[in-house]
């Protein structure tokens, strides 16, 4: 069985490591906003060309404290891609703000360019962009657009740790740069952890009052907070991890370049450019049979997964929150994608036997 992901082989190749950490960590006995969350802040940073790093909880937290940092009136407008996971949804409802949804290009899979400025009203005070799958969007007219309409922008970077967009990193461009740790990242930790990325001194000391009860020294407080904290633990295990991100993302890009070159054109792949420096968090194609196609692939010892097969504006639990409810394109990319085993654990042997598989379909 070739698996769609094996957390257990991913993070064997650094097992060692682990364990050194966390019996650091257990001997100092200072296990909250200690020493290796403050050097995994620096160094990731460090990494991205970025002034500050501020460790949270979750991806999902990065994004809420985000958009709280800012402070805007209950129901403005906040733009934001119609095909992304729910979680970047939920953090502008979370903050009682306005969720407007801008359709995606269907060759990238990010939000178009194009669609947004159609969609900002009076009301729009933000735009999230999603680095969806390990590609960064279309950044130079979302730029324009940020700058012609005075708003904020926020970069939901949860899949593109170390992706680039004409050699400038994903998560650097906007006021924020939000990003998730989930295991399964290219990134990733061994529980749930994110931060929050900026060049801005003022937006990083509320990110660091937030995280943190509101409060800039103990028992003082002095906004309404959170407790948000990168965990002391993970910290040490994504220090570990992180000296390896380039590697990472290195081994993913050669698998993905053995499905670019030699997977059939039955299946739409993901698209190339120049401009692009993309990490492939996630390898997917789009087929009309996708559901026959999954099936057929688990029969063929192949595990296969769907980022995503409902849309958010299908969810149940956004009756009520998104009002507008045709997204065609959407719809058609969450009825036909299909992602592909694409891990640091799978040999180029595995993708090749992937790569055979599929193209008897």
């Amino acid at each position: 069985m070739i698996e769609y992901e094996n957390l257990g082989n991913v993070n064997k190749f650094f097992f060692e490591d682990y364990v050194n950490s966390f019996k650091d960590t257990l001997n100092s006995g200072w296990f909250i906003l200690g020493t290796k969350v403050k050097q995994f802040e620096a160094e990731f940073a460090n990494y991205l060309n970025m002034k500050y790093c501020v460790g949270v909880a979750s991806g999902l937290d990065a994004l809420i404290l985000s958009l709280k940092a800012f402070n805007f009136e209950k129901d403005s407008e906040v733009i934001v891609p119609s095909n992304t996971y729910i979680a970047t949804i939920l953090s502008i409802i979370h903050c009682g703000l306005k969720p407007v949804l801008v359709e995606p290009d269907l060759k990238t899979y990010n939000i178009d360019p194009a669609k947004i400025e159609e969609k900002i009203s009076s009301k729009t005070k933000a735009i999230v962009v999603v680095h969806l799958y390990g590609k960064s969007c279309n950044m130079d007219p979302i730029i324009d657009l940020i700058k012609k309409y005075n708003l904020k922008l926020i970069e939901d970077c949860a899949q593109s740790h170390g992706a680039k967009y004409k050699e400038k990193y994903t998560g650097t461009f906007g006021d924020f740069g939000a990003f998730s740790f989930y295991p399964t990242k290219n990134l990733g930790a061994l529980g749930d952890a994110g931060a929050v990325l900026s060049n801005n001194d003022n937006l990083i000391i509320m990110i660091k009052r937030l995280r943190n009860y509101g409060s800039d020294i103990k028992y003082y407080n002095e906004v309404v907070g959170y407790n948000s904290r990168l965990d002391e633990i993970q910290a040490g295990f994504l220090l570990i991890k992180l000296k390896r991100l380039d590697e990472i993302n290195n081994h993913k890009r050669n698998l993905a370049q053995v499905y670019l070159d030699n997977l059939k054109d039955d299946f739409i792949k993901p698209c190339i450019d120049k401009d692009y420096y993309d990490v492939y968090h996630v390898f997917n194609i789009r087929h009309e049979k996708r559901d026959l196609l999954k099936e057929y692939l688990l029969k063929n010892n192949i595990k296969t997964d769907i980022h995503y097969p409902v849309p958010p504006h299908k969810q149940k639990a956004m009756k009520g929150f998104i009002t507008e409810q045709e997204f065609p394109i959407s719809e058609e990319i969450h009825r036909t994608t299909l992602s592909l085993p694409i891990s640091y654990s799978h040999s180029i042997e595995e993708i090749y036997k992937v790569v055979e598989v599929l193209n008897r379909f």
